[in-house]
């Protein structure tokens, strides 16, 4: 499972011209999922992502996490992050999961975030445009293998 999670001031999805999901301050999640990612990773990321720290105090140092913030998570699918680019100019992206497993956890970690914050999502397989302001930027990198 990988993750690129965006610390955004806002952030919006749409699909075919339609605004689908859209939140004010809190993280965008682009999430890709692994053929052999299950129920540890997604336990993994929801507390990962959750229980961060990096929001500002009144002193500038990162010590609120998201629900500490009343922040809300833009989950979207992105299969890309799993492209494997060694080889050739065309990435492949035999690394990701089936869409129907894929799906399967997208919604689940969905479920798992809006257990504790507002979530709204993308919309699975869709072409997706997605709109965000970074706050900082601040972008980081999660991942956790099936092992």
């Amino acid at each position: 499972m990988k993750a690129l999670l965006q610390r955004v001031l806002s952030a919006s999805v749409a699909v075919e011209g339609e605004v689908v999901g859209a939140i004010d301050r809190g993280y965008v999640v682009l999430l890709g999922v692994a053929p052999d990612d299950g129920h540890a990773q997604i336990e993994w990321l929801v507390d990962k992502v959750l229980g961060l720290r990096v929001f500002a105090n009144e002193q500038g140092k990162l010590d609120y996490n998201l629900r500490q913030i009343g922040g809300s998570v833009l989950l979207v699918s992105q299969f890309t992050l799993l492209a494997d680019t060694q080889r050739g100019r065309r990435p492949s992206f035999s690394g990701a999961a089936s869409p129907d497993h894929a799906e399967r956890i997208y919604n689940t970690v969905a479920l798992g975030f809006a257990a504790m914050v507002p979530v709204q999502t993308g919309r699975f397989g869709a072409d997706m445009q997605v709109s965000l302001i970074n706050d900082g930027p601040f972008t980081l990198s999660l991942e956790r293998s099936a092992q």
